[in-house]
């Protein structure tokens, strides 16, 4: 049974951008509220090009049988896509190490977009977030560890500042 008129209901998927998802994933949870799931597909692959080879969240909005899909890219995934590295194939290289270096501004731009889902103080709380991410991603912050910008961020080294 659909579900009411006027009922919102919110359905959260990881996908990989830039593909759309198998039907067969999807179906099980959208046949119920009366949506096909290939044209949901096909919505989900066209607003995820952007994040092409990444995987991310997506948050499926449905009210009165029409749906809209809004891409939740993660902290995760938007250093990935600041590492600016080729896309992968997913068939062939099954894992990818990520050793490309981002610079501390870039670090800052991700914690401004960020800095309404996080739950730090400040925004030196943010940035750390991110570099914690960086280190388990495997990317380097101006050709240092993260850890290691973390500690001079701590020692008053390094100034950060919310712009």
């Amino acid at each position: 049974m659909p579900p009411k008129a006027d009922e919102v209901k919110v359905l959260k998927f990881k996908v990989v951008g830039g593909e759309a998802p198998n039907a067969a994933q999807i179906a099980p949870k959208l046949s119920p509220l009366g949506i096909n799931p290939k044209k949901i597909g096909d919505d989900i692959q066209k607003l995820t090009k952007e994040w092409k080879g990444i995987k991310i969240m997506v948050e499926l909005s449905v009210q009165n049988r029409e749906a809209k899909v809004t891409p939740l890219p993660t902290i995760a995934a938007r250093v990935i896509k600041a590492m600016a590295e080729p896309v992968r194939d997913r068939k062939k290289q099954k894992i990818q190490k990520h050793g490309s270096s981002l610079s501390l501004e870039q670090i800052e731009e991700i914690a401004t977009v960020v800095r309404d889902k996080s739950k730090a103080k400040d925004f030196k709380g943010v940035v750390k977030e991110i570099l914690g991410t960086c280190q388990s991603v495997g990317g380097l912050v101006d050709g240092k560890t993260p850890k290691a910008i973390s500690k001079m961020i701590d020692n008053g080294e390094i100034d950060v500042r919310e712009p």
